[in-house]
């Protein structure tokens, strides 16, 4: 699957970039860099001045990718979230039991997620830490009704959406399944948080994994 993965160029939507930072050496440089950065400091603190001083560049060079910090977020979580979309697709594909694949897609968006070496300048292992730290930053604003209708978040829409079909090929009948995929994708974010930062609240730890913990939920949750 990774030497598949490898020939596909994650779609990202233009509205999100000036210039397509895949179609150049800085602007592979600028992603890599800037995924580095944010997980040293945070997000709050990054800055395209501080990305600039580490790739040896011009501030205003970034800017001619990106607007602003926020619409390189909002690149990243979307590169993520179609780079996961794909994982999902493959990996489920030639399974024929629905609940078996269901539990596969569910760990696939759930699980620690370690480099896949087949994208160079993109470290997945350490983007997953920043979704998991930051990717609620992308929809708490007051733009998130403006940036849903440019379709900002679409990508992640369809990782639900697939997580919710699969829901539906098991159990039909299930009146909260659109909660319940929604809650699965975005819940296991939380639930890794929780795991790293505040382990007092949640049973996931070291030997209960949140991929653990949502087979266990919808394994009970939708028996028929």
């Amino acid at each position: 699957m990774d030497q598949i993965l490898a020939n596909i160029k994650i779609q990202v939507n233009t509205k999100l970039f000036v210039k397509d930072p895949e179609t150049s050496a800085l602007g592979k440089k600028i992603i890599e860099e800037s995924i580095i950065l944010i997980d040293s400091i945070g997000f709050e603190d990054f800055t395209f001045k501080k990305l600039g001083e580490k790739i040896g560049s011009n501030e205003s060079s970034i800017y001619r990718y990106f607007e602003s910090k926020h619409k390189m977020l909002l690149y990243l979580s979307s590169w993520y979230w179609g780079w996961i979309e794909y994982k999902l697709a493959f990996a489920t594909i030639n399974i024929d039991n629905p609940m078996e694949r269901l539990k596969k897609g569910i760990v696939v968006v759930t699980e620690k997620i370690e480099d896949d070496a087949s994208t160079l300048h993109v470290n997945e292992a350490i983007l997953n830490k920043i979704i998991i730290q930051e990717f609620t930053k992308t929809l708490l604003t007051k733009e998130v009704d403006e940036e849903n209708k440019e379709g900002f978040f679409l990508v992640y829409k369809r990782v639900i959406n697939r997580i919710l079909e699969m829901i539906l090929e098991v159990n039909p009948n299930y009146e909260f399944a659109k909660s319940l995929s929604s809650s699965i994708v975005e819940g296991a974010l939380h639930q890794h948080f929780l795991k790293d930062h505040l382990k007092t609240i949640t049973n996931c730890s070291e030997s209960i994994s949140p991929t653990d913990f949502y087979i266990n939920l919808v394994e009970n949750l939708l028996k028929k």
